[in-house]
């Protein structure tokens, strides 16, 4: 009998124990179940916040366009001429931060080339317009002259290794307050200064305090900030004598002078703080050469007996002289040398029917310089690498303002006919000469000011 009750027992016992098991098992699994709902269930949570962001849009069309892209001439290891290490990473193609704060620009120096990026879609278009700036020069005004198509006003400038912020007038301003800023050399600088004082004018209207009798070189000033803001014509950087009417009609070759700098900015050096040169452009020019006031050979002077020196020749001997004024200058302030400007001339030069009738941006590589804008660059960064060295050692704040690549990418951007007034109104056949070489305003010059207010603030 006890035999009996301890067998019914044991069978008892061994049930309760399978069902147990099976209980155990079906608790654990419910148990894995939920946490494996409760891991996926955040991440479904974070698509649908990632789908709740406004993707970026294009201005006319609902396929974003691609990146256009600009890559570092420099080995990725090597440090570039502007003081910062390049290096490859993918596009960034993230909307645009407008916080401008102070952390991300500290993390960003000495790590990001700012001259290394794309071209993206920007639907915010520009911070002013021809209506809002008082400041815009007939030949640059693109929109009141009647160009048709805007698309080229709604991109703008993406380093790939940092943020590049609109700039932003006020804080400009005050981080300028009682401060000088200068931009040296030819006409591209004074259609620079004039998209910086637009911009600024956001802020506070800049009032004109002097103009030349060619009003080619003048001054601003912000009277709240005691901030001025001047261009000073000097296309050569070099002393010159220059006989050419405003349309460019030459009478005479210039004469230049490759071993004396124009006092038009000599004298004014140690008076500014910031102050950004560029030259270039000029020395294609017809020019007879000077060295200690005795002539030393020309540039395309077939008329006269002299030596065909070649305008390379000019560009190269000026540079060295200017560098070597600057690495010796003891200056304090921060010194910008901004690379030529390229032109856009298709199907012939400004005097041969060329034009510039593009409407967007183009792929690095489908638009290559011309041999002068080539030959120009190339004396240039050669002629800086060697200046940068000896400015470091002498404690001269020299930078590289390498704006040549990613403008060469924006052939959309000029006026082409619409430096003047309504051309086709009469006759939409009119032969008109194009300006493929400045730019509209507003127009891709404008990114200029946000790397500049980059470079300023990283100091």
């Amino acid at each position: 009998m006890m035999k009996k009750i301890s067998f019914n027992w044991t069978s008892w016992w061994w049930s309760l124990h399978k069902q147990n098991y099976l209980v155990l098992k079906l608790g654990v699994s419910i148990l894995l179940i939920g946490l494996v709902f409760r891991l996926l269930y955040p991440l479904s949570g974070g698509v649908s916040e990632v789908q709740d962001i406004p993707i970026q849009q294009t201005v006319s069309s609902s396929t974003p366009p691609p990146l256009v892209s600009v890559s570092s001439p420099l080995n990725s290891n090597q440090h570039s001429p502007n003081g910062t290490e390049t290096s490859e990473r993918s596009s960034d193609s993230s909307g645009f931060n407008e916080d401008d704060n102070e952390s991300q620009e500290n993390e960003d120096a000495g790590r990001c080339d700012l001259f290394v990026g794309d071209w993206i879609p920007h639907p915010g278009g520009p911070v002013y317009t021809n209506e809002t700036c008082d400041w815009i020069e007939g030949h640059q005004n693109c929109m009141k002259n009647g160009r048709p198509d805007t698309g080229y006003l709604y991109w703008r400038w993406s380093p790939r290794e940092c943020e590049l912020p609109q700039l932003n007038p006020n804080r400009f301003l005050e981080s300028m307050r009682n401060k000088a800023l200068a931009l040296i050399g030819d006409s591209i600088s004074r259609n620079h200064i004039q998209s910086l004082i637009c911009v600024l004018s956001k802020a506070e209207k800049a009032v004109q305090v002097y103009h030349d009798e060619d009003y080619k070189s003048r001054r601003w000033l912000f009277p709240s900030y005691n901030f001025t803001v001047s261009v000073l014509w000097s296309p050569f950087l070099a002393q010159a004598a220059i006989f050419e009417d405003y349309n460019g009609v030459s009478t005479s070759e210039i004469e230049l002078h490759l071993d004396k700098l124009d006092g038009t900015w000599t004298e004014q050096f140690k008076s500014l703080d910031y102050i950004m040169f560029s030259s270039g452009e000029w020395y294609a020019k017809s020019a007879i050469y000077y060295k200690n006031n005795t002539v030393l050979g020309c540039h395309y002077c077939p008329k006269r007996n002299l030596t065909e020196r070649g305008f390379d020749f000019a560009y190269r001997e000026v540079l060295r002289n200017f560098f070597d004024y600057i690495t010796e200058s003891d200056h304090k302030g921060m010194i910008f040398f901004r690379t030529s400007t390229p032109e856009h001339f298709e199907n012939g030069e400004w005097f041969s029917g060329g034009t510039c009738n593009r409407t967007e941006p183009v792929k690095e590589g489908e638009f290559l310089r011309n041999e002068l804008n080539r030959i120009l660059r190339d004396i240039e960064i050669e002629e800086f690498r060697n200046a940068s060295t000896k400015a470091s050692e002498k404690g001269v704040n020299l930078k590289l303002f390498d704006v040549n690549p990613l403008s060469l990418l924006r052939p959309d951007g000029h006026p082409g006919p619409y430096r003047f007034f309504q051309p086709f109104a009469k006759d939409k056949n009119a032969k008109i000469i194009k300006d493929c070489l400045h730019w509209c305003l507003p127009g891709p010059i404008d990114t200029w000011n946000d790397l500049l207010m980059k470079m300023v603030v990283n100091g």
